[in-house]
C-alpha cells in the first residue's frame, strides 16, 4: 500500500475496505457541502490540496487516522462519524449491513449537525434550521417512514411542490421534499403493472426537484439525488421524465468539471425526444439543447455552443408554432422564445463575450418569464454579465431586482459572492453594504 504526501494511502481492492471508504467519502462529502465548503476551502482548512481532498471523497485515498482528526477538526465532526472514537463499528463481528445501517446514520447525523453549524440566519439563532442540502441527505439515506398514496394525490403533490419551486421558496420546498420523496416511493413499491410505472415518473420527478434545489446551493448532495431522479426515469419508460432527469444530471456533471460528458449525454437524449412526433418531447428537447449550449459555453466550445443554441431556437420556434403548443407545461423550465433569449445571455457570458448578450438583455420583457423562479435567472444573468463589463451600479440594480421578485436568490452562494465582490470594489455603490448585510455577506 502507498502513501502520498498529504498523509493517505491508496486504497486497495478488498471489497469490504473498499466500501468502508466509500461510505467514509460520502460522509465527508455530505459535512462538507453541508457547511457550504468547496474542496479547496476544505483542502487549504487541512493544509491539502482540492485534488487530494477530491481522492478522499470518492475513497479512491484512505486518510491516516491523524489526517481525519484535522478534517474532522475543519469540518466540526464528531470522531464517531468518521470511524474514530467507535471501535466497534468497526469489529469482525459486526454484519457489512449492519455497519452500512450505522455509517448511513453517521452520515446524517453528520450532515445535519454541519448544516445547522453553518446556518446564517438574518432574524435570530433561534430560526436557524437545517438548510435544503442536509434535508436532502436525509431523504437519500434516512427517508421518512411514509404510508403509500393515491397516485392522484401524489401527482397533486408534486404540482404543489413545483409551484414552490417555480415561485423561488424554496425553504419550504426543503421542507416538503423528504416528505414527498417518501411518499412517493412508498406509493411505487405499492403499485404494480402500468401504475408502478407512472408512480417510478413521480419519483422520478420528485428527485429532479431535490436535484435542481441542491444545485441552487451549489451542493454536492446534487450528484446522488440526480442520479436516483435517473433511475427512476428509466424505470417510468417516459421519454420526458427521462429527458428531464438527464438535464439535472447534466449540470452535475458540468460543475463538477465535466462539461463535454454533459454535453454529450444532453445532445443524445435531445436527438432521442425528437424522434417523437409530441409537442411536450420537443420542448423538453429544446430545453436540453440550451442546457447543452450553455454547458458548451462552460467549456469554451465556442463553436459548439452557437449551434446548439440555434438548433434550440429552432426547436423552441417548432414547439411554438400554429401547430405544435405543449398541452402542458414542462417540469421545472420553459421552451419559449424569451428562455432562448435568457439562455443566450447565459452563453455569451460564459464564452467571455458579453457583450454580445447585451442585446438579448434588453429585449427581454420580464414579465415575458413566466415563473418568479425565471425572472430571478434573468435577474443573475444580467448580473453576472454587467459583472464581467465591469458596470458595478447595472450588476447592483440586476441583483436588487433579483432581490424583489424572488428574495431567497440573492442568498444562493453564487450571487453572495457577486455581491462580496461589489462590497469590496474600488468604486462604491450605494445600497451594497445593506444588501451585503441582508444576505449575511457582511
Amino acid at each position: 500500500m502507498s502513501s502520498c504526501r498529504y498523509g493517505c494511502h491508496s486504497t486497495q481492492s478488498k471489497g469490504d475496505t473498499v466500501s468502508r471508504q466509500r461510505q467514509l467519502g460520502v460522509v465527508i462529502r455530505a459535512a462538507r457541502c453541508a457547511r457550504r465548503m468547496t474542496q479547496a476551502q476544505l483542502g487549504r482548512a487541512c493544509g491539502y490540496s482540492a485534488s487530494a481532498i477530491s481522492r478522499v471523497e470518492a475513497g479512491v485515498l484512505r486518510p491516516t487516522e491523524q489526517a481525519l482528526l484535522r478534517i474532522a477538526q475543519a469540518l466540526d465532526l464528531p470522531l464517531d462519524a468518521i470511524g474514530l472514537g467507535r471501535p466497534a463499528t468497526l469489529a469482525q463481528d459486526v454484519t457489512p449491513d449492519q455497519e452500512d445501517a450505522m455509517l448511513r446514520r453517521q452520515l446524517l447525523v453528520a450532515g445535519m449537525a454541519a448544516a445547522g453549524a453553518s446556518m446564517l440566519s438574518s432574524a435570530s439563532a433561534a430560526a436557524a434550521r437545517p438548510d435544503a442540502s442536509a434535508r436532502i441527505v436525509g431523504a437519500l439515506y434516512e427517508p421518512e417512514p411514509s404510508e403509500p398514496t393515491s397516485l392522484q394525490q401524489l401527482k397533486a403533490s408534486l404540482i404543489s411542490a413545483r409551484a414552490q419551486f417555480t415561485a423561488a421558496r424554496y425553504r419550504h420546498l426543503g421542507d416538503f421534499l423528504p416528505g414527498l420523496l417518501g411518499s412517493a416511493q412508498a406509493t411505487r413499491e405499492a403499485l404494480s403493472g402500468r401504475s408502478r410505472e407512472e408512480a417510478h415518473g413521480c419519483v422520478a420527478r420528485a428527485w429532479v426537484l431535490a436535484t435542481e434545489l441542491a444545485l441552487k446551493a451549489h451542493s454536492d448532495v446534487a450528484w446522488p439525488a440526480a442520479d436516483r431522479a435517473l433511475a427512476a426515469a428509466q424505470a417510468s419508460g417516459d421519454p420526458v421524465a427521462h429527458g428531464e432527469a438527464a438535464r439535472v444530471l447534466a449540470i452535475t456533471m458540468r460543475r463538477s468539471g465535466r462539461p463535454a460528458a454533459a454535453v454529450d449525454l444532453l445532445r443524445r437524449t435531445a436527438d432521442s425526444l425528437s424522434q417523437d412526433r409530441n409537442d411536450v418531447s420537443w420542448a423538453v428537447a429544446a430545453t436540453l439543447l440550451m442546457t447543452s449550449a450553455y454547458t458548451a459555453a462552460c467549456g469554451q466550445r465556442r463553436g459548439d455552443a452557437l449551434d446548439l443554441m440555434s438548433g434550440a431556437a429552432d426547436a423552441v420556434g417548432r414547439v411554438t408554432s400554429a401547430r405544435f403548443r405543449p398541452s402542458t407545461p414542462l417540469f421545472t423550465v420553459d421552451a419559449t422564445s424569451a428562455q432562448v433569449d435568457l439562455y443566450w445571455i447565459g452563453v455569451h457570458t460564459a464564452l467571455g463575450t458579453p457583450d454580445e448578450g447585451v442585446p438579448y438583455a434588453a429585449r427581454i420583457a420580464p414579465g415575458q418569464l413566466p415563473t418568479a423562479e425565471r425572472r430571478a435567472r434573468y435577474g443573475t444573468d444580467c448580473a453576472r454579465m454587467w459583472h464581467h463589463l465591469g458596470d458595478h451600479r447595472k450588476t447592483f440594480a440586476s441583483l436588487r431586482f433579483t432581490e424583489q421578485v424572488a428574495p431567497e436568490e440573492v442568498r444562493r452562494p453564487a450571487l453572495r459572492a457577486l455581491t462580496a465582490d461589489l462590497l469590496y470594489a474600488p468604486v462604491t455603490v450605494a445600497g451594497v453594504r445593506e444588501l451585503a448585510a441582508r444576505t449575511g455577506v457582511s
